[in-house]
């Protein structure tokens, strides 16, 4: 869809982080009134927001939203060394951050506030909201990397090779990377518009940045199999059980032949979420990218989301009405 469409208006910023990094923000607005709500992306390790974004920001937009988008840190447009993330939790307060400066404008301190993550952003909503427990009206999450799938888990011996090297040489580049834009879509016609996005990383990841991923997502997994609060990673604290630590309403979303991140474990986070307001969506047959499956896949999903939000952007139903949903 067009970035520069009748009906929306499209911007573009660089904002300095706290270490001095220019980030590059983007941001879909109506043109003709205020957005009833405000939705902001926290996009996929291999992705970016101006491109990746732009259909899921057009479509929101038309139901009535404000979206908010920002490159990581290293990512495409954003400055940083390509894809190297040396601390996980530097993602989650750039983005907690700059969402927050914009919710707190005087023209949007009476909207509603919502994150929407695929993939590796689902953990940083889960961890924006953690530092904030009570400021989010709810999360959208699709695909979250609650878990590496086992087909893409890397072998323990692997692992402990990984951390030892990372000590010494972080920023290598030795891994091989499966192209993973054959295991995120089905459609071929999806695959070969996500290949003409210029900004879309398809090389080696730095070991560092390896080791973030995976540490962030087995700790994460860990606390949703066990009972008491668990920590591994010096780097970005503490992470409490997913029953205190999601409280926010949320919908979580995953393609149940999804090779990139578990289905599974969303259902577990689902399940064990302390929230009284969530939903899990199970699409059959959908793989991990599901807004870049066929059309008439694509448009049940996006009509999910849309629903889910207008519920509770409009407040036509309060939150102790609502109940916990689960479907396939």
């Amino acid at each position: 869809m067009d970035h520069h469409s009748e009906d929306i208006k499209y911007e573009e910023e660089f904002v300095v982080n706290s270490r001095g990094n220019k980030l590059f923000t983007c941001r879909w607005t109506p043109q003709n009134f205020q957005p009833k709500a405000l939705i902001f992306i926290c996009h996929g390790i291999a992705a970016e927001c101006s491109i990746s974004m732009r259909d899921a920001a057009a479509r929101l937009v038309r139901a009535g939203y404000g979206v908010y988008g920002i490159d990581h840190e290293g990512h495409d447009r954003s400055s940083g060394r390509r894809r190297y993330i040396p601390n996980f939790s530097d993602i989650v307060t750039d983005c907690s951050d700059n969402f927050m400066s914009i919710c707190e404008k005087p023209e949007n301190r009476e909207k509603k506030r919502f994150l929407y993550s695929i993939s590796m952003g689902g953990s940083v909503a889960l961890l924006i909201h953690k530092k904030s427990p009570d400021y989010w009206d709810g999360a959208i999450l699709l695909a979250p990397m609650c878990k590496v799938s086992d087909d893409m888990k890397p072998h323990p011996i692997v692992v402990s090779a990984l951390t030892m090297i990372c000590a010494v040489a972080p920023s290598w580049r030795i891994i091989p990377t499966p192209d993973i834009i054959d295991k995120v879509c089905d459609d071929p016609e999806m695959r070969k518009e996500v290949r003409s996005n210029p900004y879309i990383y398809r090389g080696k990841l730095p070991l560092k940045t390896c080791h973030e991923l995976l540490m962030v997502s087995l700790d994460i997994e860990k606390n949703l199999n066990q009972a008491i609060p668990f920590c591994s990673h010096p780097g970005w604290g503490t992470i409490l059980l997913f029953e205190s630590m999601v409280t926010m309403p949320f919908l979580v979303l995953h393609g149940g032949d999804d090779i990139v991140t578990d289905p599974s474990v969303s259902k577990l986070l689902f399940e064990k979420a302390s929230s009284r307001d969530k939903t899990f969506k199970l699409y059959s047959g959908m793989w991990h990218a599901l807004a870049a499956e066929f059309p008439d896949d694509v448009e049940r999903v996006y009509s999910d989301i849309i629903t889910w939000l207008d519920e509770r952007a409009n407040c036509a139903v309060s939150i102790s009405e609502m109940s916990s949903t689960s479907s396939v």
